[in-house]
């Protein structure tokens, strides 16, 4: 598996940010479809919040830092399979290689059934990085200014 991590400090409180991502209604949305159904499987309270989805697991860790919260992203993505080997061509008995007669054709192989696609590395550092941008982005809060 790779891991793939994105990181940012936002200019937001702890418990502000911690309330925007510890309920999978709430995060799942922020993901889009990257990741697939998302759902929290571990949280420790303002600091670390595990998932899991169907393309990827991952780790949300949240730190207060300076005047506002670092947050750090992590995804683990299935690296993808190494490349089917190549068929060793069919050995000629010493008779056939003297007398120059071709080698005997290989049986066909089995079609080999298409793998599901694999979550791309640089598709999960995207929505990680989509996931910062919109927790990042400063709201309007009501009540916040005197008329």
């Amino acid at each position: 598996m790779g891991a793939v991590q994105v990181q940012r400090t936002l200019v937001k409180s702890l418990p502000e940010v911690w309330a925007q991502l510890s309920e999978t209604e709430l995060l799942a949305p922020l993901f889009g479809d990257t990741f697939g159904e998302i759902a929290i499987t571990r949280l420790d309270a303002e600091s670390r919040i595990e998932w899991e989805g169907e393309h990827a697991n991952g780790l949300v860790e949240l730190e207060a830092r300076g005047f506002g919260t670092r947050v750090r992203l992590t995804a683990l993505v299935e690296d993808p399979p190494p490349p089917p080997e190549p068929e060793p061509e069919p050995r000629r008995s010493w008779l056939a290689r003297l007398l120059r007669r071709p080698a005997p054709a290989a049986p066909e192989p089995e079609p080999v059934p298409e793998p599901e696609p694999l979550l791309e590395p640089a598709a999960a550092r995207s929505a990680l990085s989509g996931l910062l941008d919109e927790v990042g982005a400063a709201r309007h809060r009501p009540f916040s200014r005197r008329d």
